[in-house]
């Protein structure tokens, strides 16, 4: 019997590689055969590159860089066998690094982020995952193409101060210092969103608010975005204004597509791919994923989603065992997932059910395979 074990992380409780680990634990109780293959997953957002590290049996990294404040914070990174570093922007730029009242996108800079990649380039990486999510800027990547060696100047050759507020002064864009090891590079971010960098719709109005923007505050940032891509398009010849997924991330997803001449994927998609999720499904006869809470969003392309799309191609039964069940899961039938169960065995509080996440999950774990063993 060949099982398959893709989850995604339990948030609070358990890393992917743990989750892997607690169901590992209950299938060997059930079937002590059985051929089990453990690819622990991630969507792109928090835990990706610690994910793909384990899958791939690659190297964390930790490095001092600027933290969204400019203030020095420690940020990891993982480098993967193949030299491919996973950079998850949120440990240099992520909005969890910055007390509630100090939240402030009109300074709040991605600059940390681009010294990671700075130090990837120096450990002899040239491909990239960028997974965007979680930042407390709306700089439009102007700090981490600066931290490559761009100049973003104003009217008097300067380089631009950090921050979203700044972004109007922008008027030339010097890119003759940019880290020339770049071009050999190829850089895919991990970006979940169709968001256009302006507008109603844009990265300062949907997720302005969340990182410390006041309406007033919005209008600037938006205005500001908007004169960054006029002058992009007029200095590099690039249209981004548009592109659905530019305004991930503050529009860190414009300076992907502008400035690296990268590409936006989903991350469930490219955490599958780099993890070589489909040959690993080949001949399963069973496939179990989680994640901490499973409702209608996990259908909305979160991990276990991905995992049982990929599973109802190669012809696998999914079960999905979630820390709790919400509503909207039926929707989950209809793409490869045959059943969902909950670790939670009785009434619990939640801090509890969250300590005692390993073991619920390892007992859950062989309640479902004694079950697929019927014939």
């Amino acid at each position: 019997m060949k099982i398959v074990v893709a989850p995604d992380s339990f948030k609070g409780s358990l890393t992917a590689i743990e989750a892997c680990r607690a169901i590992e634990e209950g299938i060997r109780r059930a079937a002590p055969e059985a051929d089990i293959v453990k690819v622990p997953m991630a969507d792109g957002g928090e835990g990706t590159a610690q994910s793909l590290v384990d899958a791939m049996q690659g190297q964390m990294r930790q490095v001092a860089v600027r933290g969204p404040l400019g203030n020095p914070v420690a940020a990891k990174y993982g480098i993967l066998p193949d030299r491919t570093a996973v950079i998850e922007m949120a440990e240099a730029s992520g909005l969890y690094r910055i007390p509630a009242k100090r939240r402030n996108p009109l300074l709040t800079s991605t600059y940390g982020t681009g010294e990671l990649i700075v130090d990837a380039l120096d450990q002899g990486c040239r491909r990239f995952i960028v997974c965007l999510g979680g930042s407390a800027t709306n700089d439009g990547g102007a700090g981490m193409v600066q931290a490559l060696g761009a100049g973003l100047l104003d009217e008097d050759g300067r380089q631009l101060l950090p921050g979203g507020g700044r972004l109007g002064a922008l008027q030339r864009i010097d890119i003759s210092g940019i880290d020339p090891r770049l071009q050999d590079c190829t850089f895919t971010a991990a970006c979940d969103v169709d968001n256009p960098l302006c507008g109603p719709r844009g990265a300062s109005h949907v997720f302005g608010p969340q990182k410390g923007a006041t309406p007033d505050m919005i209008g600037t940032l938006d205005r500001h975005l908007r004169h960054y891509a006029e002058v992009i398009e007029r200095e590099l010849g690039k249209q981004i204004l548009h592109v659905p997924g530019a305004g991930a991330a503050g529009g860190m997803g414009a300076a992907v597509l502008a400035f690296l001449n990268g590409t936006l994927r989903k991350g469930v998609e490219l955490v599958m791919e780099a993890a070589d999720l489909k040959n690993k499904l080949h001949g399963a006869d069973l496939v179990i994923t989680g994640e901490g809470q499973s409702d209608f969003q996990t259908a909305m392309g979160k991990a276990p989603f991905g995992v049982a799309k990929a599973a109802q191609q190669a012809g696998a039964p999914v079960v999905l065992i979630s820390g709790s069940i919400g509503a909207g899961i039926e929707a989950l039938y209809e793409h490869g997932v045959v059943s969902v169960f909950s670790i939670v065995n009785r009434p619990m509080p939640l801090e509890q059910a969250m300590n005692n996440a390993y073991g619920l999950l390892a007992d859950c774990a062989e309640r479902v395979v004694r079950l697929a063993k019927i014939k």
